[in-house]
């Protein structure tokens, strides 16, 4: 059960945006609650356009990155894309590859194997590449904190092009061109773009210097939007300012994909042909299955998903991904399982953090079961596996909303073989001795800058909605604030005093529906994970709830997602 939080923003700002916008209160309300602070913003945010899109010669080191990869286009020499093992990653290699084929070159691409190599850029692959003519070297999604490699490929004759998203080290690597947003001095206006978003940049700049007609620029890019608006989903970037635009106009793309592999990766995941998708369902049913690769096995199926011309070709891997998806799911179970047996149904209140270790625990998939104590204990979580027969310990880390993880990792860097990250999720190993130091230190660190209360969650709740205002009409206008995710959160929604019309019922053993009624309206209402609430409800017992509103392709009507239940 968590605090519901109410905003009140300012009627007059309201009532300005509903009047000049000509839209409806309840949306004028939720485009206040989201920081939208004229008429003017709000415009932008309903209409996103192309033409909003930032020069990306304002991001630092651009117009040395485009030169030299028009150098080398140009010169026929030897490209090679460096990426990370992750959807955003993976996307981020697809179009990179792409644009610098349409520009007349062509390029190798190395993804890093997670268990096998580990996170990041390592030397051994930059000497490989130059013993094999590689001239040029772009990274995506990962090098900012890899100034060795750089500095090693640098005496091997290779000129590297560092393009990241992540927090910069204490120096930038020496590369050629380093594109990052959030490197220092650099002031491009996004800095939330992820590493296929910051491809992108690359590439409308690399393509906009080859003096095609405007239109054919614009067609190329929105196909490559389709690839960038997944990747982009996936890395759960706030989904404002530019990657509003770059996800709105990807999903829209995905509606008539072209490319044989997205063809049958969104055939797999469950999308009808023409079907537009919602970043939550890329986010759930589309992410998963391309994360899965680099989790389970290599990312190298997901650049050769998106690569291969033959639809039957692709369709053999896309029902791989599937595979190592239901793979994945099992293994995060088990881990998931493992992880609950170590600590109690409920927490002391003055434990302001969790530390969990296990042997040999799947690295692939340890973030993920962060992420699920995280969403079940509204604390920052580090989970690890430890490996006896290498001595160390390999961990992965998520948080809460209050406290930034990578500043607390590198408050205690002198543990750590390695570490990088951002405020929300960070990896990291190191001597499986230290474990337990880490644990201690990691508590301490979390108890100075966290109270009991910011361990409590909260829901925010953005409006009443009676159900006599849940039909075709205001949906449709909610669908102006499309698309949503971190940083644009689906409405929530709350409603008091609703009578249960029938018993509660568990689905599949962990899931809740409810038939709910206010004022003679019955909707079905579904608690995800919620089945332990079933106890606790009846018919004679009014409640309150809250929830989001969706669409339920099976029974084709309205339905509730329980976010919250609370006795009225």
């Amino acid at each position: 059960m968590a605090r519901w939080l109410r905003s009140h923003p300012d009627p007059a700002l309201v009532d300005s945006l509903a009047r000049e916008l000509r839209i409806p209160a309840l949306v004028a309300r939720l485009l206040a609650l989201r920081g939208i602070a004229d008429p003017e913003q709000g415009d932008r945010f309903l209409r996103p356009a192309l033409s909003h899109l930032h020069d990306p010669y304002r991001m630092l080191g651009m117009r040395n990155a485009v030169e030299r990869l028009r150098r080398a286009c140009a010169g026929q020499e030897k490209i090679l894309i460096y990426g990370d093992y992750d959807a955003d990653g993976t996307t981020a290699v697809v179009l990179l590859r792409k644009a610098i084929e349409l520009a007349g070159g062509s390029s190798d691409f190395y993804v890093p194997h997670r268990l096998k190599d580990g996170y990041g850029m390592r030397e051994e692959v930059i000497e490989h590449a130059a013993r094999h003519g590689v001239q040029v070297l772009v990274s995506v999604d990962t090098g900012i904190r890899a100034g060795p490699v750089v500095a090693r490929g640098n005496e091997l004759g290779i000129d590297s092009i560092i393009t990241d998203h992540h927090l910069p080290d204490r120096a930038p690597p020496p590369a050629f061109a380093v594109l990052n947003p959030n490197q220092p001095g650099c002031e491009y206006p996004e800095k939330n773009l992820c590493g296929v978003g910051v491809a992108f940049k690359l590439a409308q700049a690399l393509l906009g210097g080859l003096e095609w007609p405007p239109a054919r620029l614009e067609k190329v890019l929105l196909s490559m939007l389709r690839v960038a608006a997944i990747g982009t989903v996936a890395d759960v970037v706030p989904l404002v300012g530019e990657n509003r635009i770059l996800v709105r106009f990807g999903l829209d793309g995905l509606r008539r994909p072209v490319n044989p592999g997205l063809k049958a990766l969104m055939a797999t995941a469950g999308f009808a042909e023409g079907q537009a998708p919602t970043a939550g369902r890329v986010a759930f049913w589309v992410a998963p299955r391309l994360n899965a690769a680099g989790r389970m096995d290599t990312a190298n199926t997901v650049i050769e998903l998106f690569s291969v011309p033959d639809p039957q070709r692709a369709a053999e891997l896309a029902a791989r991904l599937d595979g190592l998806n239901t793979d994945r799911r099992q293994a995060e179970d088990m881990i998931l399982r493992q992880a609950l047996e170590t600590l109690p149904e409920r927490l002391d209140p003055d434990v302001r953090s969790l530390v969990v270790a296990g042997e040999a625990w799947h690295r692939g998939v340890i973030g993920i079961v962060a992420s699920r104590l995280v969403e079940r204990f509204h604390r920052p979580t580090l989970v690890i596996s430890m490996e006896p027969e290498t001595g160390l310990a390999t961990g992965s880390g998520r948080s809460i909303r209050r406290f930034h993880l990578l500043e607390a990792l590198e408050s205690m860097r002198d543990l750590f073989v390695r570490h990088g990250g951002h405020r929300q999720a960070a990896g990291f190993s190191l001597p499986i001795e230290r474990v337990d130091e880490l644990r201690r230190r990691f508590e301490d660190y979390a108890r100075g800058r966290l109270a009991a209360e910011d361990c409590e969650p909260e829901l925010q709740i953005d409006a009443d909605l009676a159900f006599s205002d849940i039909n075709d009409q205001t949906m449709a206008q909610l669908d102006l604030l499309e698309p949503h995710g971190f940083g644009n959160p689906e409405p929530v929604f709350a409603a008091q005093g609703l009578k249960l019309s029938t018993e509660p019922k568990v689905v599949k053993e962990k899931h809740l529906r409810l038939v709910v009624r206010q004022e003679g309206r019955n909707l079905t209402a579904m608690g995800w994970n919620m089945s332990e609430r079933a106890a606790g409800l009846s018919v004679a017992a009014p409640v309150d709830a809250a929830f989001r509103v969706e669409w339920d392709d099976y029974y084709g009507e309205w339905r509730l997602i329980l976010k919250d239940l609370v006795a009225a």
